[in-house]
Parts: structure tokens; sequence; C-alpha cells
């Protein structure tokens, strides 16, 4: 049957979406990006409709003046609703990363305050990469292939590869995640024929060269991190992505000061979950980060890390190949 296919101006997309699914029996095929929508495509009634916002609620896209420069930024705010706006599925999300680096990536603060039943469902994204840190509360979660519904806790870290499909079942009251995407703006679609969990668990398929990975952390174990004296966790994202991408938590159990070569990654992302740390360049400028501060490190830059004692600290590092064609 030959679907007609129409575009719509709106002032308000998630109002626009809730009429005509909930009242027209639409569906929703397609929403862009996640965390600020400003397009979706919905279908029924033998028409396809193409919504877009005549305005669009998020962070700004830019790079630095200076490719040089840090890019700092702080989860803290003195109006505890400063920064956060409502996107997919009604989660509310802030940028951690000041322009998004040109549009090559997204760091999300992702939260659910009241918990409970989510009103998500099945779909998958069309990213390069992406990956969710768990920094307060729980999720019960689902995964394509990968088994029954599981419960994502503090300090877990999920690698979702390209287009595997999920769904967040519940959360509790309070519940942040981190999530880094690679394009920052990408597509979310749903899938309407298939449920989950499936019938099959294959842990070693891949999705667009990738395979699902989820690090517990109270299976972890700790090693030596590339600079001396700090420790960390392998996340198994590395492997995970043929090296595109590590994710590294990673602490210090006394006070630390470590010289660190420039790196030649495309993106190197810290975000301090506790305690302090401070970056020195060129003895000239320094930033101290606390928790809930976020920094990302240019390359080719070398710098030196001081942190206090029980430090703790996200690392995310893209490989510059993988971020070559955004």
């Amino acid at each position: 049957m030959n679907t007609s296919q129409f575009a719509l101006t709106v002032p308000d997309l998630a109002e626009t979406i809730d009429f005509f699914t909930q009242r027209l029996g639409f569906r929703l095929d397609m929403i862009f990006p996640a965390d600020a929508p400003r397009i979706a495509v919905l279908a029924g009634q033998g028409i396809t409709l193409r919504l877009e916002a005549i305005e669009a609620q998020g962070g700004s896209v830019y790079s630095p003046k200076d490719p040089r420069d840090f890019v700092i930024s702080s989860q803290n705010n003195k109006d505890a609703n400063d920064g956060w706006h409502t996107g997919r599925a009604g989660m509310q999300y802030r940028d951690l990363i000041r322009g998004r680096l040109g549009g090559r990536v997204i760091a999300s603060h992702i939260r659910i305050l009241e918990g409970g039943e989510t009103p998500d469902y099945v779909h998958y994204h069309k990213a390069i990469f992406q990956m969710i840190y768990c920094k307060a509360g729980w999720a019960r979660v689902v995964y394509e292939d990968q088994g029954p519904p599981f419960t994502l806790e503090v300090g877990d870290c999920l690698l979702q590869p390209p287009e595997i499909r999920h769904r967040v079942l519940e959360s509790s009251p309070g519940l942040e995640v981190i999530e880094v995407s690679c394009p920052a703006e990408h597509e979310t679609w749903t899938d309407h024929n298939l449920r989950l969990p499936t019938c099959e668990v294959l842990p070693e398929r891949l999705f667009g060269g990738q395979r699902f990975t989820r690090h517990r952390a109270r299976d972890a174990r700790w090693a030596p991190w590339r600079l001396e004296g700090f420790q960390a966790r392998d996340t198994g994202i590395k492997s995970a992505t043929n090296g595109l991408a590590a994710v590294n938590i990673v602490r210090s159990d006394s006070e630390i000061t470590a010289m660190a070569n420039g790196h030649a990654d495309a993106f190197l992302f810290l975000c301090i979950l506790q305690g302090e740390l401070v970056i020195e360049r060129d003895a000239q400028e320094n930033h101290q980060l606390m928790a809930a501060h976020n920094c990302v490190i240019p390359a080719n830059v070398d710098y030196t890390l001081g942190a206090s004692a029980g430090l703790e600290m996200l690392e995310v590092s893209l490989r510059a190949e993988g971020c070559a064609s955004i």
C-alpha cells in the first residue's frame, strides 16, 4: 500500500507527538536527536508525518577557538534546574561538554527523578559509539540477544554497539547516568516488530563491528593505570570496539602528581566522580576540578595531573580514525 508523506512544522514537538500517538493511533518511528528532540517521524492512517519543531532546546554546537584549549564544565549549578531539558521518553538531559566539539561528541548527564516504570520502547541508535556509566541509583534494562533484563547499578558501565535494540524498563528515583556518544546528534529509531528479551543469547554477536559489553563494578579488578601511582578498572570497551574507544574508571589512594605526555586521540574526556584533580599545563595554566566537574583534554598537549587521595574519575577516549568522518 502506498503511503503519503507530509512534513509539518509544529510549535511543541512533544505535545504534537502525544496527540498523534495517543489520540489518533499513530506510531513513533524516529526521533532526532534524543537529548533535545526537534524532528520526529510518525506513521499511521496510511500516511507518514515528518514533524519538525519551530525551536528546540538543548546544547549549542561549536568548536573551541583554539584546539589546544581545555574544555571545562561542571554538573553543579546554583539552580537545580539550570541546563536541564526534557528529551526522549521523558528523561532529563544536560550537556557536559560545552559546544560538543563542533558536533563530533556529546557527553550527557541524564536523570529520571520519579523512578518507577519508564515510558520507553524498543529502539536503536544510529551512532558510531555510545556508552553509559551509572552515576547514581539503578535502572532495569534489556538488550537484544543479551539474555533477560538486568539491573545497571552505581559504577556499572555499558557499551551500546551501533543499532543494538534495547529498552529501559524501570528505574530508581533519582537515577543518574553519564552517556557519551559520537556523533553528537544521531537518529533514534523505534523497532515495532522486535520483542525483548529475544529467545537467543549471543554475547559474541557483533553490531556494526562492536560487541555489547556490560562492566559490573562489584566484579571488577583494579590494575595499574597508564600513569604511575593511579589504579584503573578497564571496562572492556577497548576490546569490544576493536580499539575505537576506551573507557576506564580511575582512582588514587593517595596524593599523586604525574606528568602525562600529549595524546593523539580525537577525544579524551575526564568526569570527576569524587575527590579533586588539578590539571596543569606549562606552569601557567591550571584547572582545579572537583566532583561533578568535567574536562576534555586537547590532543598533543603535555600536562600534569595532581590527584587528591580518594580521587575517582571516568575516562573516555576515542581514536582519531573513528571520528574522521564526523
